[in-house]
């Protein structure tokens, strides 16, 4: 079931969008070349805790993870693209670093994610990479109107993906949220225009592409959560939280300027 958010509840939701913006801006500034994940985690913990925010992904434990999943950030290094389980990892110069984050602040959820390119050595083809990402993000975005269909969303993901010559794999994506971290709709990063379900106003979803340098196919570490893309090729992820107003959509998580990327 979909639950219609009135502009009221949006509007709670855009107060923990904007708790969690901040915080992924602060952890993204602060991934630089000789620092821990294992650090961002701790910091992340300290953030959650002082703003009196519910971690989401704390005791998460989903079908497909090897749960409960016991951090409040996922940090998915290089080849890792989603469910980075926070390790005793040491970052270094030119890594390529995904940081997705969902919380709850007074009964209401923000989910969001960004990728950034750690410290000075960056490979055109990874900033072409997480810019594709951000681009279909924003592509997204831009579809999600009253009166559209689902698939436009997801056709508009894909599109930029194909334009680039990206391959997007989907299993894994976007998804309704609100009182919970995961609500439906699934929101597929490939589909046709015109398909799916009838996009209204009171809708909130999150929207997150995410594909690989080169193969769209998974595998999983053994921790039983961290997915690699199979042939070892890196990875970009962006996501926002949005809501879908008579106006048009509106995005609960307002990216910061925290990116790495010149």
């Amino acid at each position: 079931m979909i639950e219609l958010k009135s502009a009221h509840e949006i509007d709670k939701m855009a107060v923990t969008g904007e708790f969690v913006a901040d915080t992924l801006a602060t952890l993204s500034a602060e991934a630089e070349p000789g620092v821990n994940l294992m650090q961002l985690e701790r910091h992340a913990r300290t953030l959650v805790s002082d703003r009196g925010a519910t971690s989401c992904y704390w005791d998460y434990a989903p079908s497909f993870g090897r749960g409960p999943f016991r951090n409040v950030i996922c940090l998915s290094v290089n080849d890792a693209v989603l469910h980075g389980k926070p390790h005793d990892y040491v970052l270094g110069d030119g890594d390529v670093l995904t940081l997705d984050f969902a919380v709850s602040i007074d009964g209401w959820v923000a989910d969001a994610a960004v990728t950034v390119i750690v410290g000075d050595s960056t490979d055109p083809a990874d900033s072409e990479l997480v810019e594709s990402t951000e681009r279909a993000l924003a592509a997204g975005v831009a579809a999600a109107v009253p009166g559209g269909r689902l698939g436009d969303i997801s056709a508009a993901i894909s599109d930029v993906a194909a334009e680039t010559g990206y391959r997007v794999n989907a299993e894994f994506g976007g998804h309704g949220l609100g009182r919970t971290m995961h609500e439906d709709p699934h929101v597929s990063n490939r589909g046709r225009r015109g398909r799916g379900l009838l996009l209204r106003a009171g809708m909130t979803l999150a929207l997150e592409p995410w594909w690989a340098r080169g193969s769209d196919r998974l595998v999983i570490d053994a921790d039983g959560w961290t997915l690699r893309s199979a042939d070892g090729s890196n990875t970009a992820h962006s996501e926002h939280t949005i809501a879908i107003t008579e106006t048009g959509p509106r995005i609960l998580t307002p990216s910061r300027s925290a990116h790495h990327m010149t």
